[in-house]
């Protein structure tokens, strides 16, 4: 199913403009050395799956990690406006599997499929991936052309 696998380093957004106006918004993607004379006109259309990871954010509580509400800002609540409240009950007696808790946030491998190479720079040996590519800039990423 999948035709080439090439990795390269994520640069920044830009945008593409076509005759018609039309603004296509594209992450721009340099090839690794061993890739560069693979990046010809021919790609220009076809699909990509892109993978890597995305940005670390730490340590992160609850609010920002799950996007939780918080506790009232009145009523007595002094020492926890931003906690996630109650981790469970007698039963089963134990934190389950899975709990939304707060912990390390970011910095995992995220998919992203049905991407299309919207334009090449041969000279610079860059593919314009429409669309979001996961990653922080300067960060590695995989495409593989379907």
């Amino acid at each position: 199913m999948y035709m080439t696998k090439l990795t390269g380093k994520k640069l920044n957004m830009t945008q593409l403009f076509d005759a018609n106006g039309n603004v296509t918004p594209v992450t721009c993607v340099l090839m690794d050395a061993e890739f560069k004379d693979a990046v010809t006109a021919e790609l220009v259309g076809k699909q990509v799956v892109v993978w890597g990871f995305s940005k670390g954010r730490g340590f992160a509580g609850g609010m920002k990690r799950y996007g939780f509400k918080g506790g009232p800002a009145t009523r007595g609540q002094s020492t926890s406006p931003r906690q996630s409240g109650s981790i469970g009950s007698q039963t089963p007696g134990r934190v389950r599997k899975g709990k939304k808790m707060a912990g390390h946030y970011g910095n995992k491998r995220i998919t992203v499929k049905g991407l299309k190479v919207a334009g090449i720079e041969q000279q610079a040996a860059t593919i314009m991936v429409s669309g979001p590519v996961p990653g922080a800039r300067n960060s590695k990423v995989n495409l593989r052309l379907i």
